[in-house]
């Protein structure tokens, strides 16, 4: 018994500061490089605008475009690894913004339901929570093939209960062990436990994936 505890306070401490680099390694991304890019992106609209020959203003053009969607994924990044609403507005808020970058990057639009008023919810949960959704989101970016997601956010006086389903080609649980490892579903699972909640993982072949996250509150 006194393994296991030790165990989940280790495990406890290397997330914690594992959060504390990303939070800095955030903020280098969207005040360095993001804003760098920024710049090199109006200087490309200042070229485009004063290029007469077509070609090369075509291809000017083609160069911006890939400039802005690298801004967009470098917004994405930074948002992914350290949301500052998150901190500052709330779960759901942190959320929502973040599903804003996520549509815009990837095109799958997520329709989000929230029942109850949001609870105080400690730092540790709301991490937790927030962590494996963006993990859950980030799967069906890869694997899941489609373009629709429904995600619930549940509260009551006690818990907070978020679903997220996909409506795409689901797997067999059963048969993808080696798959539930390294798409970071174990990771998802253990990081609740260790948030004191549960994460639990449907799926069927042809019908998408279920995940169900449970924090006590």
């Amino acid at each position: 018994m006194e393994d296991l505890t030790g165990n989940k306070d280790i495990s406890s401490y290397i997330i914690h500061s594992q959060e504390d680099e990303l939070k800095r390694i955030a903020l280098d991304l969207h005040e360095g490089v993001g804003q760098n890019l920024y710049s090199v992106f109006n200087g490309l609209q200042f070229i485009q605008a004063s290029i007469q020959d077509p070609g090369m203003k075509a291809y000017v053009n083609e160069m911006s475009q890939l400039m802005e969607r690298t801004i967009q994924e470098i917004r994405l990044l930074s948002v992914e690894l350290h949301p500052p609403t998150l901190s500052t507005l709330g779960f759901v808020p942190a959320v929502k913004s973040y599903i804003k970058l996520y549509t815009s990057t990837f095109g799958i639009l997520v329709d989000v339901e929230v029942e109850g008023e949001e609870q105080a919810i400690s730092e540790k949960g709301r991490i937790a929570v927030f962590r494996v959704c963006q993990e859950a989101l980030a799967n069906i970016a890869k694997y899941a093939d489609t373009c629709h997601v429904s995600l619930g956010i549940r509260w009551s006086h006690d818990s907070l209960t978020v679903s997220i389903k996909d409506f795409g080609k689901g797997f067999n649980l059963d048969e993808s062990a080696i798959a539930f490892q390294s798409s970071g579903l174990a990771a998802m699972k253990e990081r609740m436990l260790l948030a004191g909640g549960n994460c639990h993982i449907s799926s069927t072949i042809g019908e998408g994936t279920l995940i169900e996250l449970t924090l006590p509150l």
